[in-house]
């Protein structure tokens, strides 16, 4: 492996470019990309300076009218992209996405290389050049960037607050990030567990900054958001769909209904967090930062309501880590899974083979599948004390 490695980086800045290029061809003329969470962001976000943020959806698809979903902080942010011209606007998320995906790609590595106490080389370069060629094919970045997500400018951002040097920083970012997409709240976990409370102070104060904001431009738009809107999972989107690989959506469409928070999403959460807790434990002990953010994020991503595939972007991260900081033989099977998985985009079959989007319901070989993202996810918590103690006994594998 290590040998195919050294020739494929030979070539790594090549079959970047000829990722690029074939993307660009498969995406084609802008004026048809789609980008429909793009549109609802670029043509709803305004409607927060006239307290209509959540009074109006954009009826765009033959599924259901889709809503702004997200706080209103979030709308503000969007003002800037609303203001350009929706081809304009596309092709400028479209950079700033594969930019992001690159950036995130790059510190998970550099950070690979400084806790195996390596440089950050040519050759660590020529690494985040090959695997930003590859990640580019994977299912939760094609979504991602295919309906014009928030996703990689996010967790770009939200996984360069949680290792920043400075708590404040870090705190102010998580913040930030909480106040867009209420999701990154779970990296809090993360400041608790490595003892950095003066960030989950400040991620408090970030958080409470940015609702202050909400408020003042629009007290009506925050009011219904925050105390009527707030929880409600099914105006997101179909909780049992096969594109929300969350524990609920996973159980939901095994019991043939909606579990909401009953037994079983409780038992589920219950496992979760014991093994996020032996996880969390021993990458703090190990002082991989991260694997520690990879386990708590791994952790919301199964505990939320909601995780369409897309969201499974911190997989990336962790698949990195699987690759290059561990040697126990799980991370061999574990990190190929994952990429197999992403790549050849079982979601989508999965899509393509349910009766609708709102029937929950459906037969055993589908509901099964349908755990592909939640139980990998659970495999990974579950083997990460093994490779991480691997990892202070032997030294990271290159």
């Amino acid at each position: 492996m290590a040998e195919l490695e050294n020739r494929l980086l030979r070539f790594a800045p090549l079959l970047l470019g000829l990722s690029l290029v074939v993307y660009a061809v498969k995406l084609g003329n802008p004026v048809n990309w789609g980008m429909i969470d793009l549109k609802v962001y670029w043509s709803l976000s305004p409607n927060v300076l006239s307290d209509q943020l959540y009074d109006i959806n954009m009826p765009f698809t033959a599924d259901f009218p889709l809503p702004f979903t997200y706080p209103p902080f979030a709308a503000l942010a969007f003002l800037p992209v609303s203001a350009l011209p929706w081809v304009a606007a596309r092709i400028v998320w479209q950079v700033l996405s594969l930019f992001c995906l690159w950036w995130l790609i790059r510190t998970a590595l550099k950070l690979i290389a400084t806790k195996a106490e390596q440089d950050y080389d040519v050759k660590w370069q020529r690494r985040a050049l090959l695997w930003t060629a590859l990640a580019l094919w994977f299912e939760p970045v094609r979504k991602t960037l295919d309906f014009g997500q928030i996703n990689l400018p996010l967790v770009a951002g939200v996984f360069a607050a949680m290792i920043a040097v400075r708590q404040i920083t870090a705190g102010l970012g998580v913040g930030v990030g909480i106040g867009l997409k209420l999701t990154p709240g779970i990296s809090v976990l993360y400041f608790l567990a490595t003892r950095k409370f003066t960030a989950a102070v400040w991620s408090a104060i970030g958080f409470a900054i940015t609702v202050a904001l909400g408020f003042l431009v629009s007290a009506k738009d925050s009011w219904r958001y925050w105390f009527e809107l707030l929880g409600a999972a099914d105006r997101v989107g179909p909780v049992g769909s096969a594109i929300n690989q969350s524990l609920r959506g996973a159980l939901s469409r095994s019991f043939g209904y909606d579990v909401k928070m009953g037994w079983p999403w409780l038992l589920a959460v219950a496992v979760s967090a014991v093994l996020t807790f032996f996880a969390l434990r021993a990458a703090v002990r190990a002082n991989d930062q991260l694997a520690a953010v990879v386990v708590v994020q791994t952790f919301g991503l199964l505990v939320s309501p909601i995780s369409w595939s897309h969201h499974w972007l911190w997989m990336i991260p962790a698949v990195l880590w699987m690759v290059y900081g561990a040697q126990h033989r799980a991370r061999v099977v574990l990190a190929w899974a994952w990429v197999v998985v992403m790549v050849t985009d079982i979601i989508s079959i999965l899509i393509e083979l349910q009766p609708t989007i709102w029937e929950i319901p459906r037969p055993w070989p589908l509901a099964l599948l349908g755990w592909v993202y939640p139980a990998l996810g659970l495999a990974f918590l579950a083997a990460a004390p093994a490779m991480l103690r691997t990892e202070q006994r032997t030294g990271v594998a290159l």
